[in-house]
């Protein structure tokens, strides 16, 4: 991704990214002054800085971290992060369980508010009407929202939601040579992919180490960040046309109207956006993802059936949602217990994403 260079174009600045996980720790070193706590919507933001696993603030320093104190520096750290803590994996007390705001009730505060970007690593199997709403009515205002397929390929592949709702960008997993990972789920729902193997994570919710981990939660943040850049850059481009430079700009080796299954678009490289200044993203109100978005999630895997959508009675509260966390990402991921002292640029920085074989379904 050559982060050095496209630093000297772009460091997310000015860009509000928020983030709807476990809630972020603003406290870590990469990430003081980093967290805008006084931007959370009043109403959804109960408990927003206090991260009850540590994967939410993951993803904040993987997208705006800065990288002192030797945490990790993320690949827009001139962004700032926008805290939210939903009820995922990990949420153990049945109080704080109903204390947290639902999702749907997030999405739409965030809609009405100026973050640009809404990053959503974490997955479910059940779309619910009110959060297909709230993320319609988020896309009516402009914002771009990306999420992970979800991690569970090598096991029943099932559809990954918040990812397979129309206007969410569904994000692939990839390692640095471009490969996607075995547990990085497919199906016609994957947008784009970035790198998502073997990504420094905090270990848990003491904040006391990192670990090696992976999974599409990290790849979801290496795209909004990305997002980020490019938006920082171009400050008068809308939500579609940053969206569009990221998918005309992706690395593959297939043709761009007959996307991977694995990979989608392929997989983002915004320097090829932030290195040229008079970049055409397209027409500012078009949708990139129309054809997606107009036929949904289909085909033969079982990522293409439908999923079991709740009663009018359950559907305002969030679906039994699992948080990516480093333990349950991918089954073949080596944890690496200890202080890393990582830099994200370090594992990510090397990589070459020009070309990619294209995998599909059987």
């Amino acid at each position: 991704m050559k982060a050095d260079e496209m630093w000297k174009v772009s460091t997310g600045k000015g860009v509000k990214v928020a983030v709807v996980d476990t809630g972020v720790n603003p406290a870590t070193p990469s990430l003081k002054g980093q967290v805008l706590v006084g931007d959370v919507s009043k109403g959804v933001g109960y408990k927003a800085t206090d991260d009850y696993t540590g994967h939410g603030t993951t993803m904040a320093e993987l997208i705006a971290g800065t990288g002192a104190g030797g945490g990790l520096k993320g690949l827009a750290p001139g962004a700032k992060i926008v805290p939210y803590r939903i009820s995922l994996k990990g949420l153990d007390s049945k109080t704080e369980r109903e204390k947290a705001p639902t999702e749907e009730a997030v999405i739409r505060a965030i809609a009405d508010s100026d973050a640009q970007i809404i990053n959503m690593s974490y997955g479910g199997q059940v779309a619910y009407p009110a959060m297909d709403a709230a993320i319609k009515y988020a896309q009516s205002k402009g914002k771009l929202m990306i999420a992970g397929t979800g991690n569970d390929a090598e096991k029943d592949n099932s559809i990954g939601y918040p990812a397979a709702f129309p206007y969410v960008v569904g994000m692939a997993a990839s390692d640095e040579s471009g490969k996607v990972g075995k547990f990085s789920e497919y199906g016609n729902y994957v947008d784009l992919a970035a790198p998502g193997l073997r990504v420094p994570t905090w270990c848990d919710k003491t904040f006391r180490s990192y670990c090696l981990s992976g999974g599409t939660s990290m790849s979801t943040a290496i795209a909004s960040a990305s997002a980020a850049l490019i938006w920082s850059a171009h400050p008068k481009w809308t939500a579609n046309q940053v969206l569009a430079s990221l998918i005309d700009t992706a690395g593959r080796d297939w043709a761009k109207d007959d996307p991977s299954t694995y990979l989608g678009y392929g997989l983002i490289r915004p320097r090829k956006v932030l290195e040229n200044s008079d970049f055409n993203p397209g027409p500012a109100d078009t949708d990139p993802l129309a054809k997606e978005n107009a036929a949904g999630v289909t085909g033969d895997t079982p990522a293409a059936q439908a999923s079991p959508v709740p009663s009018a009675s359950t559907s305002s509260q969030p679906p039994k949602s699992v948080a990516e966390t480093g333990a349950n990402s991918s089954g073949s991921t080596t944890q690496w217990y200890g202080v890393l002292g990582a830099v994200l640029v370090a594992a990510i920085g090397g990589g070459v994403f020009a070309v990619v074989r294209r995998r599909r379904a059987a």
